[in-house]
């Protein structure tokens, strides 16, 4: 069993930054794609940020790629998220995902499947 662990979220103004880690327990393997969702009040989950175990990053779109930045610290078994220049609306829960045999997601460049889940992390971006 593999458990996701987010932290780092929190309540900050419009342009300010937050980096958001997730720490990783139990029986994950390093040939695991990791990524982050996000999910705001009446919207659908949306993949932001996806990181193949080779270290290839990919982004849900301009906006985010050029504000925020995946990495991975395998030694650490931990995942990070380093948002700036936060917007109101990047305001939402967000989620850390590792591989395994689960639902298949695109994010960017990136496809694959996703079996593993944290419970989420708070993110809202005050204008």
């Amino acid at each position: 069993q593999v458990q996701l662990v987010e932290s780092g979220g929190g309540a900050v103004q419009a342009g300010g930054s937050l980096r958001l880690s997730c720490a990783a327990a139990g029986r994950i393997d390093k040939t695991y794609s990791m990524a982050w969702f996000r999910q705001a009040p009446g919207k659908e989950r949306e993949g932001v940020a996806g990181i193949g175990s080779d270290g290839l990053t990919s982004y849900g779109g301009s906006s985010v790629k050029s504000r925020f930045t995946i990495s991975r610290d395998d030694a650490k078994r931990t995942l990070y998220l380093q948002m700036n220049n936060l917007k109101p609306g990047d305001t939402a829960m967000y989620y850390c995902a590792a591989g395994g045999i689960g639902d298949i997601y695109t994010i960017g460049s990136l496809t694959t499947a996703f079996a593993y889940w944290g419970q989420g992390t708070q993110v809202t971006v005050s204008s």
